[in-house]
């Protein structure tokens, strides 16, 4: 056996992520790039990272083998104007990457939507220090782009919502139902060819919807996890059942104080808890065994998540006003089986379609 000393160490310069990681993130970037972004010289490219998480450091090196001629910055170590500048050379078409530990703040610039604005490409990949440890391997196994899956699976998906009169989330045992149309749904599967903008948060995997008519919402459903009040994922021991009527919770039997204090502060500035978004997540790292800590990581999470609280930006309701709107809180159900009308879409962890 070669002896310890001269063997290569099983971690590099990445901290605690090894140098096969960093290799996938590799792969599954250039397949981002190439096949969803459809980024490629001579289009000028400028990656904006931190290296304040082991995550965000190894993001950085894949983008720099996938980006040989990219302009690289580091947040930490210049002025905001610098930054700003690197922008505004840019043409529209280009690509902006921002690699985040946190979320980059710049004054009053609101960076994706800016970056829209000006035609340009994007690709954020924001909260990474949430996802220390084992969870930086499924945060990089989250990025793989198979676009048969997401585009064959979505579009699909996309069809049988926007033709359905309603639909039924079976939760082991529980059954919430939808009994109405639901707006025509969304889709984030890596496809931009009949959208505004090109890019978005990564990982993707995701079609969402919500009930035309928010009362025909009624029943029972379980929940395995929540975002609570530091936008976490929180897991509590059994999972807690939502009771709904007319699209309102109205009671969470098995309720834990952390998400007690979630309703709280939406009954205190909404008055009641609309249930919104059906979000059909498409993204097989995730799942309940597979977790990360970040909840807008998770939201892609292969089952059912839905959302407490007034707002949604997508889908405008005529008795909902916009500037009261407050709440959008991601919940996870126990998602044993989905039904949309009486057809069988989702069962033992997988889109049926």
């Amino acid at each position: 056996m070669q002896p310890l000393e001269n063997q290569e160490p099983a971690t590099s310069s990445f901290g605690a992520i090894p140098r096969e990681s960093v290799d996938l993130a590799h792969k599954h970037l250039h397949d981002i790039l190439n096949m969803a972004i459809g980024h490629a010289p001579p289009r000028a490219a400028v990656v904006v990272a931190d290296t304040r998480c082991d995550l965000a450091v190894a993001l950085t090196e894949a983008y720099r083998r996938c980006l040989p001629t990219a302009r690289f910055i580091d947040f930490d170590a210049v002025a905001p104007d610098e930054v700003l500048t690197a922008f505004a050379g840019l043409e529209p078409g280009d690509l902006v990457v921002l690699v985040q530990s946190t979320n980059f703040r710049l004054e009053a610039f609101r960076l994706r939507v800016e970056l829209f604005k000006r035609s340009l490409k994007v690709i954020e990949h924001p909260h990474l220090s949430r996802m220390p440890g084992a969870q930086a391997d499924y945060y990089i196994a989250s990025l793989a782009y198979d676009p048969a899956y997401y585009r064959g699976v979505g579009y699909a998906l996309k069809a049988r919502i926007d033709r359905a009169q309603g639909g039924v989330v079976d939760s082991g045992g529980e059954r919430l139902v939808f009994a109405a149309p639901f707006e025509p749904a969304k889709l984030n599967i890596g496809d931009y060819s009949e959208m505004n903008n090109v890019g978005g948060q990564f990982p993707i995997g995701e079609v969402f919807t919500e009930s035309q008519d928010l009362e025909a919402v009624n029943g029972r459903v379980r929940i395995f996890v929540f975002g609570d009040t530091t936008f976490r994922v929180n897991r509590p021991e059994q999972p807690i059942t939502l009771v709904v009527a007319k699209g309102r919770v109205v009671e969470a039997i098995g309720s834990t104080p952390d998400f007690d204090q979630v309703l709280e502060k939406i009954r205190a500035d909404e008055g009641e808890v609309w249930l919104r978004e059906l979000g059909f997540g498409m993204n097989r790292a995730f799942s309940r065994e597979r977790m990360v800590d970040d909840i807008g990581t998770y939201e892609r999470m292969c089952g059912i998540h839905l959302s407490l609280g007034a707002k949604h930006g997508v889908y405008s309701k005529p008795n909902i006003r916009r500037t009261t709107a407050r709440y959008h809180i991601d919940v996870f159900a126990v998602t044993e089986a989905v039904y949309l009308d009486d057809e069988l879409v989702y069962r033992d962890g997988a889109w049926q379609v």
